[in-house]
């Protein structure tokens, strides 16, 4: 059933560019480390996706068949290969509410809008933006998302009550779990001492599942959270109303769900490069996570995004390339269709115990260090970005910290711009202007100047500093205008030839140079956008 659908995406996306992690040779062994990494991660995914859909108030299902697919196509398709995507809460707390006021179907349409949305991200190449995103933001992302994969294991210590609340396990049971946690983080801690035949969190679920099935200890398992048994996802076009009414309501929801979405893939992409020191296309995992998106829509499943906890388990088990995703996809397949059983029967514990060995390795504990030595704006941007991630939601704390640093940044230009005066041999005044002129500075800019006492010649000579936007350009203007005003000749020098072609009433003050910059000017309001870059 899904064999159409994924053809008909891939006819959609571009080929699939080889990257260092594409290039990494299928030897036996390395066959051997992926396929593991994908069980580990296999088995990982069935109680996030249940926990998940019980989020978003839908069926377990629904999370577990969104995880299937998104894992899929992102694998195959994707620009990080090693990256796991599949159902997530941070999108799970977004969907609730459309799910309690308009219904399951809605979340359907919503997910599949979110996907033609992602797609179009990646086609206008929009993923390059995160680039934007500085390693302050990142630290604090990285930190905060550690505390929430950290927080969310205690709901595992909530058991069922009659009346369909949670109650937390107490006594004995209460013990045992804790016990069993230590055990999991132990034997992970200690398997990659003695051997590398097995990723140690395959390990650990092993051992412990063993231990806990053989003694029949009393504690909650995978299958007491809701049974994961089903069939194979069927497709469905979303039984919402074709109308203009139905998209103001799926509008608003998909938005924010595919800027979530953008955020956190890209943001894990970016971490799973770093950890594993490979490049990759931000656009093209824009284009996959849409994809996946898509097609999860009209399959019943409630749309995802990377998942930062499971990509670190698939790295840190070894695993580079894309079979590894691949096989975390079919298995969980099979193990709704065939395995539910044995998988039911996995404690949490183990499951709990890998995840905070995840959350060990993900904080980024030389924060700590490096927060005193690091200016005070990246302290506060760290520590802020990991609040809000833990508080609200991790697209609100990147934007936020990406304008704090935006502004702290555009605040400290403002403040270097600056002249030094001097008067040359025909008795003009000298202004040599240093740093970067824009929206920020203007005002200090034209500060620098004293039209009323300065000669008759003025020359302002810009080698050392910077036209950046149309508001430098605005601010040249009113200067040669106080100038002229007055009677005053000015000469402007070694500006760009932008500069030339932009500045309509000081253009003719301009004095030409062989050692004229070569950058280009970005402007907002009209005649031509030129390009940034280039040294002067």
């Amino acid at each position: 059933m899904l064999k159409p659908a994924i053809a008909a995406i891939s006819g959609a996306l571009p080929l699939v560019r080889p990257s260092a992690d594409d290039r990494v040779p299928m030897t036996p062994d390395r066959i051997r480390i992926e396929t593991l990494s994908g069980l580990t991660v296999a088995l990982a995914l069935v109680p996030e996706a249940v926990a998940f859909a019980f989020v978003a108030g839908v069926n377990p299902l629904v999370g577990l068949y969104a995880a299937f697919i998104v894992c899929l196509i992102t694998s195959v398709f994707g620009g990080r290969p090693g990256m796991i995507s599949g159902a997530t809460g941070a999108l799970a707390v977004v969907m609730v509410a459309l799910v309690a006021s308009h219904g399951v179907q809605y979340l359907f349409a919503a997910v599949v809008l979110m996907g033609v949305m992602q797609v179009a991200a990646g086609i206008f190449k929009l993923g390059r933006f995160i680039r934007l995103v500085p390693h302050p933001v990142m630290l604090g992302f990285v930190n905060g998302l550690a505390i929430v994969i950290f927080l969310a294991q205690f709901n595992q210590f909530k058991v069922a009550t009659p009346d369909g609340g949670k109650e937390w396990i107490s006594g004995l049971p209460l013990l045992y779990m804790i016990g069993l946690v230590a055990l999991t983080m132990l034997v992970i801690a200690v398997v990659p001492k003695l051997t590398r035949i097995i990723p140690a969190p395959l390990a650990a679920i092993l051992v412990v599942a063993g231990a806990v099935i053989v003694f029949d200890i009393p504690v909650p398992r995978v299958g007491d959270m809701a049974s994961i048994s089903g069939g194979l996802p069927e497709f469905s076009i979303p039984m919402v109303p074709m109308t203009l009414e139905t998209l103001q309501i799926i509008l608003p929801y998909s938005l924010i769900f595919a800027a979530i979405g953008l955020i956190e893939s890209l943001l894990t992409f970016n971490l799973v490069g770093e950890k594993t020191g490979t490049r990759g296309g931000a656009s093209q995992e824009c284009m996959a996570q849409g994809a996946a998106n898509v097609v999860t829509g009209f399959f019943g499943g409630m749309g995802g995004c990377a998942m930062i906890g499971q990509s670190m388990i698939n790295v840190e088990s070894g695993a580079r390339t894309r079979l590894s995703g691949i096989t975390a996809a079919l298995l969980l397949l099979s193990f709704i269709l065939f395995a539910s059983a044995l998988i039911e029967q996995i404690p949490l514990a183990a499951l709990i115990g890998v995840m905070f060995m995840v959350v060990i390795g993900t904080f980024a504990w030389k924060s700590f260090s490096i927060i005193a030595r690091v200016p005070r704006t990246d302290a506060t941007v760290i520590v802020l970005v990991t609040i809000i991630t833990v508080l609200t939601d991790l697209a609100i704390a990147v934007v936020a910290g990406v304008i704090i640093s935006a502004l702290a940044y555009a605040w400290s230009n403002a403040t270097r711009i600056r002249a030094t005066t001097e008067t040359d041999e025909k008795g003009a005044k000298v202004y040599r202007v240093e740093g970067p002129l824009f929206f920020g500075s203007v005002a200090g800019f034209l500060e620098l100047f004293d039209p009323k006492n300065d000669p008759k010649l003025v020359i302002v000579d810009f080698m050392n500093s910077r036209v950046a936007d149309q508001s430098a350009l605005q601010a040249i203007e009113a200067l040669a205008g106080k100038y002229q005003a007055r009677g005053t000749r000015l000469e402007l020098r070694h500006l760009s030839r932008d500069c030339h072609t932009l500045l309509a009433r000081a253009g003719q003050l301009m004095v030409d140079s062989d050692d004229d910059p070569d950058y280009g000017v970005a402007v907002h309001y009209g005649v031509r956008i030129g390009r940034f870059g280039g040294a002067h």
